[in-house]
């Protein structure tokens, strides 16, 4: 039995993140990929997203192995994928593709290279936008180079690989969902300091990373991904082996109202707490109908950020209390009291602040990870 022991959350093609290949997509061009493993097992899969194409995206030539150093691939490891027996197959709008199982022998903590090369034009790719690990571009097919030379151009997100997976036979992975805080925005990119990182090493469990920079609970955008209580099945729900949903999410719900910087194409709507708390009652209600046990967190102290305000603060406050205190979570665990600055509690302890007041650093991501295996 398979289990999810790597995702990233799809999201539309755009034109931010630079450098971004999300809007021009790929032709004669091969894509290696990093995912770092939070389950073992002897034999992998992947699974490749076409969210939001329109049109077959053809897969010529695909291979999978352990990574070495940057680009390069541990040449032992490295094979071929194969989709349906066959070496190139078709990803088919607004669908999903997943490869065969082959073998290769992975622990939790390893990390695994998945190259991709397309023969004919992409279109624009499906994609996660901030990944804070390196993937790379290079002319023509290199889907069998161990080196990684011909790997001429860099960025930090993720296009098309969704999910890697391994025959590890375990039920008990835990999905963290959320908006940048999960992503791991403030972290330091390329150490795999995120806290769902912190959360694997801590507990041994696959921990699954379902946040979407600037994700909204209640609202679609262009920018960032559909709304949280309609992307959770996909990104969540869908997933082998997950038994435990932690919902991180609301924050730029709130904050997105009292920002002058609101890179989403349309105004944010000013809300309020409770609705809010339908959206939460959402997940809520479609994490236990998939028979997951579902644990609710309060959002992080953010004050003295560029999405604090008066009325941020009021319904901030609010949303917090109901997940505190209302039951309706499975468990709850108390992120705003655990990063919170004891002189000022609506803000962030200096020590876990990334700088911006709204992101914690690495050791910010630490604590987080700390609380919540308490609750696991």
């Amino acid at each position: 039995m398979f289990t999810a022991a790597w995702t990233a959350a799809p999201q539309p093609p755009s034109e931010g993140f630079t450098p971004n290949w999300s809007r021009e997509g790929f032709w004669r061009r091969s894509l290696r990929q990093v995912a770092r493993l939070s389950a073992g097992g002897g034999r992998v899969r992947v699974r490749l997203s076409h969210a939001y194409g329109t049109s077959p995206v053809r897969v010529a030539a695909a291979s999978v192995g352990r990574t070495a150093v940057g680009a390069a691939v541990r040449p032992q490891s490295l094979t071929r994928l194969t989709f349906g027996g066959l070496g190139a197959a078709e990803i088919p709008p607004h669908g999903e593709l997943v490869s065969d199982d082959v073998r290769l022998a992975v622990a939790a903590g390893d990390s695994v290279t998945v190259t991709l090369h397309f023969d004919a034009t992409t279109g624009p790719a499906t994609f996660h936008a901030q990944a804070f690990t390196t993937s790379y571009r290079g002319e023509g097919d290199l889907s069998a180079d161990t080196g990684g030379a011909g790997f001429d151009a860099a960025t930090q997100s993720w296009y098309f690989l969704s999910a890697v997976e391994v025959d590890a036979g375990r039920t008990d992975a835990v999905a963290l969902f959320g908006d940048s805080i999960t992503d791991g925005f403030g972290s330091t990119p390329g150490a795999n300091r995120r806290w769902s990182d912190a959360l694997a090493e801590r507990t041994g469990r696959p921990v699954l990373n379902a946040g979407i920079g600037g994700n909204l609970l209640l609202n679609d955008s262009a920018w960032y991904g559909e709304k949280g209580v309609h992307r959770l099945r996909r990104d969540v729900l869908d997933q082998p082996g997950v038994d435990t949903l932690v919902v991180l999410l609301g924050l730029n719900d709130i904050g997105f109202s009292e920002t002058d910087e609101q890179p989403t194409y349309q105004p944010a709507p000013v809300v309020e707490a409770a609705e809010l708390i339908v959206g939460h009652r959402e997940l809520i209600r479609q994490g236990r109908a998939a028979g997951l046990r579902v644990i609710g967190c309060t959002l992080l102290p953010f004050g003295g950020s560029d999405h604090w305000g008066e009325h941020a603060a009021k319904v901030s406050h609010e949303l917090n209390e109901w997940i505190r205190c209302s039951g309706e979570y499975d468990a709850v665990v108390d992120l705003n009291r655990a990063l919170a600055d004891p002189v000022d509690p609506d803000r962030l302890r200096p020590s876990y602040d990334f700088g911006d007041h709204l992101h914690p650093n690495d050791a910010g991501y630490e604590v987080m990870a700390q609380a919540l295996s308490m609750a696991l």
